[in-house]
C-alpha cells in the first residue's frame, strides 16, 4: 500500500496482517521522510528527490555501504504532507552497490507526486516509526531521516508523542532543515529552524540537525548527512539555542 493514511489503527491493522518473514540482515535500516507539504512546488519536490538520488548513487555513499560489516542498508523514501498524506515513494529496497543505488533512484525519478496539505510532522513520524517496525530486516541501527522547511505542525498525531515513541524504540531521528531563502521552500520564519528541529523533532545517540540554506546546497547536504547516518559518525557539536514551544511563531507553512 503506497499511501498511508487515515487513523494509526488502520495502519497498526494493515501491519499486522502483514505476513511474517525472516528478517534479513543490514548495518542500518534508513527512513528518507521527506517535506512535500503545500509549501513545497512541484520543481522543489524534483529538486529533492534528485538530491536524495543523487546521494545514494555518490561514490563516497557507495563506499560508506561498503565498509559496513553486512555491506548493505535498507532505504524507503516517503514524503509527507497533512496527517491523511504519508506517501511511500519507493518502498523498502536493499542499497548494497552500484545497480541497486541506480534502481532506487529510477523508482524515485519516475513516481508521480502525491503528498501534500499542511505540516503534520507528528503523523509523519509516527507513520516511518510504523514502517521500521514493520519491515523484514535486521538493522544494526535505525535512523529516521526528517527533512522539512518548518518546525510547525497543523494537526495529526501530537510530535511529541510521536518522538517519544520512537526513542523509546532505540531509532535516532537526524533532521535536515531547508533555509532555502530564493524559493518558496523555506521562505523566511521568525525563528532559529535548526534550534527547533533539535528542541522538538530530533533525538537519539548521537542525533544531529544538518543545514541546506539553498537548494544549490541542497544535494551536498543530503549527502553529507547520508555519509554520517551509513557510518554511524557524529558531526563536530554545535552550539544552539534551546526553544520553547512558545517560541515557534511561525502561522503556518
Amino acid at each position: 500500500m503506497r499511501r498511508i493514511c487515515g487513523t494509526l489503527g488502520v495502519i497498526a491493522t494493515l501491519i499486522c496482517g502483514a505476513a511474517a518473514a525472516a528478517a534479513e540482515r543490514v548495518d542500518l535500516e534508513l527512513v528518507l521522510l521527506a517535506d512535500a507539504s503545500r509549501s513545497i512546488d512541484d520543481g522543489e519536490i524534483r529538486h529533492q528527490r534528485e538530491g536524495y538520488a543523487a546521494a545514494l548513487r555518490h561514490p563516497e555513499v557507495l563506499a560508506a555501504i561498503a565498509g559496513g560489516y553486512e555491506q548493505r542498508i535498507a532505504v524507503t523514501y516517503v514524503e509527507w504532507g497533512d496527517e491523511t498524506w504519508q506517501d511511500v515513494v519507493v518502498p523498502w529496497r536493499i542499497v548494497e552497490g552500484p545497480e541497486s543505488a541506480a534502481a532506487f533512484a529510477k523508482m524515485l525519478d519516475e513516481a508521480p507526486r502525491r503528498a501534500n496539505g499542511p505540516n503534520a510532522i507528528g503523523s509523519a513520524l509516527a507513520a516511518a516509526h510504523l514502517l521500521i517496525r514493520a519491515n523484514d530486516f535486521d538493522g544494526t541501527r535505525k535512523v529516521i531521516d526528517f527533512s522539512g522547511d518548518s518546525a510547525w505542525t497543523s494537526g495529526g498525531v501530537s510530535v511529541f508523542e510521536a518522538r517519544a515513541a520512537i526513542l523509546a524504540d532505540d531509532i535516532v531521528i537526524n533532521g535536515l532543515a531547508i533555509l532555502c531563502r530564493d524559493c518558496v521552500t523555506g521562505r523566511p520564519i521568525d525563528y532559529d529552524l535548526e534550534s527547533a528541529f533539535a528542541s522538538f523533532i530530533t533525538g537519539g545517540p548521537g542525533s544531529f540537525v544538518v543545514t541546506a540554506d539553498s537548494m544549490a546546497s541542497f544535494a551536498e547536504a543530503v549527502r553529507r548527512k547520508m555519509l554520517l547516518e551509513i557510518a554511524g559518525e557524529v558531526p563536530l557539536a554545535k552550539k544552539r539555542k534551546r526553544l520553547a514551544v512558545n517560541d515557534l511563531t511561525v502561522a503556518g507553512d
